[in-house]
């Protein structure tokens, strides 16, 4: 697929590379020379200097022979005028725009083949925030990911030194968790997935996922010795988009505190929020942060557009005694830092934003599809379409299907109702899928076994 991404910031970067990685042609058009010469230092990919919405610079790129424009520049404008002129000049099928703004998602209507042209709409507040909540939402889980409109979730959970998991096999910890309606699916350690062997010990500091119905989490938690008590006061370092709907989002759930060091944003702030209490600060001011019981509070997130500025910040809160600390950071290396510090939870949007931008590059019937900690692995949530002369899978059993390696299903949905997999389950029409890709040089192989064959015949 010939793919023109337009931004080289920390999201296109990253799309680059990753999309690169899958055998797709890239270019990446961005208007900071030195930023293009160091990516394709790094990567196997085509770059053009220039301003992204210029039609002589998106020819220069080859948009004439795309399949696809991903626009994810820094300007909502921008992103927007690029999939315009990629519309009306050049007919470009697929065109995904990272629209930050709130104002623009006030009128659904604008984006459409009449209006504005924008196939996909992508606004990394929104799933950052999804994600913060979910965090918070299950304390003592490192990763929730929700799959068919929150039915399922994919909960990550690291076993502690001294905890029940450390030591067992996993043989005796499915016992252990017999009467649970939770299933464990994947065991990683030093980002790389272990096989699911019986006899395999469990260790401190490995990630183990596993799959359950959100009304089972508590439960499964409290198995575990990982039951903590419910989170109840957040503060939230940062005020702008993101810390801003955070805020709004969790208010009438917790008590939320906000830190904003511009004035005029709080007073903005304090206007739009009921409930939180916003504070005007700096947001690693030690005695703010004690005049403000930080001992007491829960969570302390740290939401800023600096990633310095977020860690610090979140190492003083700990150190003054927060619960738990969640920081915001955009280049990778920092987060590879974060999991050796006593900071809890890093926060990638990249990471997040990819996964939703591949839910729109997937062939098949893909509904999300999100990337596990090890960006090697996905968790992948699909429809099945067609029938059993048109499909390879319909009215097959999981144990009759013909996975690649690394792959297998985690769950089903059928009719609202979740199915842990078994294997004699049956596979029906209109089915969500959710299954797990260790290896992504599987994912060609995936997505032709699960899509309609008019020449398939069982």
């Amino acid at each position: 697929m010939h793919i023109v991404i337009l931004g080289a910031g920390q999201v296109g970067g990253t799309l680059a590379q990753n999309l690169a990685n899958e055998d797709n042609d890239i270019t990446l058009v961005d208007n900071n020379e030195s930023r293009l010469n160091d990516i394709q230092h790094r990567m196997d990919i085509q770059t053009v200097h220039g301003c992204a919405s210029h039609p002589n610079v998106l020819i220069e790129a080859g948009i004439q022979q795309a399949d696809m424009l991903i626009a994810v520049t820094n300007s909502d404008e921008v992103n927007m005028m690029a999939c315009q002129i990629a519309h009306s000049l050049f007919k470009t099928p697929n065109k995904i725009a990272r629209i930050r703004s709130r104002h623009y998602y006030q009128y659904p209507g604008l984006f459409s083949t009449e209006h504005i042209p924008v196939d996909v709409c992508i606004s990394p507040e929104k799933l950052v925030t999804k994600h913060l909540v979910k965090l918070i939402d299950y304390p003592g889980a490192s990763q929730v990911l929700d799959f068919s409109e929150g039915r399922v979730l994919l909960i990550t959970i690291k076993p502690q030194a001294g905890g029940i998991m450390v030591g067992k096999t996993i043989s005796e910890l499915e016992e252990h968790l017999k009467d649970i309606q939770a299933r464990l699916m994947v065991l990683f350690r030093n980002k790389l997935s272990l096989p699911i062997e019986d006899n395999c010990v469990i260790a401190a500091g490995d990630e183990v996922l596993f799959i359950a119905e959100p009304s089972t989490i508590q439960d499964l938690m409290t198995a575990l010795g990982r039951a903590t008590k419910p989170n109840l006061r957040i503060m939230i370092a940062g005020g702008g988009h993101i810390g801003a709907k955070l805020a709004e989002t969790l208010e009438n759930k917790y008590r939320i505190k906000v830190i904003e060091h511009n004035l005029a944003s709080a007073n903005k702030l304090a206007s739009k929020l009921h409930k939180s209490t916003i504070l005007h600060g700096d947001i690693a001011d030690r005695d703010l942060l004690l005049n403000e019981n930080i001992e007491f509070t829960d969570v302390f997130c740290a939401v800023t557009n600096d990633d310095e500025a977020n860690i610090m910040s979140c190492l003083q809160a700990k150190r003054l005694g927060a619960r738990h600390a969640m920081a915001l950071v955009n280049r990778k290396a920092y987060v590879d830092l974060i999991e050796e510090s006593t900071i809890d939870y890093a926060i990638s949007p990249q990471l997040i934003t990819i996964g939703s931008i591949l839910t729109k590059l997937r062939r098949g019937s893909m509904v999300r599809v999100h990337r596990l900690q090890n960006d090697e692995a996905e968790a992948i949530e699909l429809i099945v379409h067609g029938d059993e002369q048109t499909s390879q899978v319909i009215g097959r059993r999981l144990n009759q299907l013909s996975l690649p390696p690394s792959c297998f299903i985690a769950a089903i949905v059928r009719h609202n109702k979740v199915h842990i997999a078994q294997p004699d389950l049956l596979i029906e029409t209109a089915d969500h899928i959710i299954l797990l890709v260790l290896k992504k040089r599987y994912i060609r192989q995936v997505e032709s076994l699960f899509q309609v064959n008019l020449s398939f015949m069982s």
